[in-house]
């Protein structure tokens, strides 16, 4: 009989992660990365503003690829490991949105707040360069645009 047992398995930092048609909530977001070991937590919420480039939005359509969820959860768990993340959380709106609407949440706790600036910051930068949801712009003169990354 051996003695070796194996450590036990840790839960993973990424808490909370999802592709929504529904409106978002900063409450679940913050929840989800509570951690009594956190000194810091760092949150990022990205909204649908009124213009773009000199132009007058009215509003904005999210679409996402089938492979979006698979591809932020490779993100996140690549942001998790490279930063002392106590827990993680990220979710993008689809569909229309309007003028004010939340689109996208991003959450880190670390022990200290820097790490948590830092493991945020990344978290949303490599979302936006990397998992496939794209955005058609209306403008108010009813002209469209679609722009590759969130």
């Amino acid at each position: 009989m051996s003695l070796h047992t194996s450590p036990p398995l840790l839960p993973s930092p990424v808490r909370l992660l999802g592709l929504r048609e529904t409106p978002l909530s900063l409450d679940e977001v913050y929840a989800a990365v509570g951690d009594d070991a956190a000194g810091g937590t760092a949150l990022f919420v990205g909204t649908v503003r009124d213009h773009d480039g000199g132009k007058s939005v009215s509003s904005l359509e999210y679409s996402a690829h089938p492979s979006a969820e698979a591809e932020l959860r490779r993100v996140a768990e690549e942001i998790a490991a490279e930063f002392p993340v106590r827990a993680l959380a990220a979710v993008h709106r689809t569909g229309l949105l309007a003028i004010g609407d939340v689109a996208v949440i991003t959450a880190v706790s670390c022990p200290h707040r820097a790490e948590a600036f830092a493991a945020c910051r990344r978290l949303i930068d490599t979302l936006k360069h990397e998992v496939p949801v794209w955005k058609r712009q209306i403008f108010t003169d009813g002209a469209t645009e679609w722009v590759g990354a969130c």
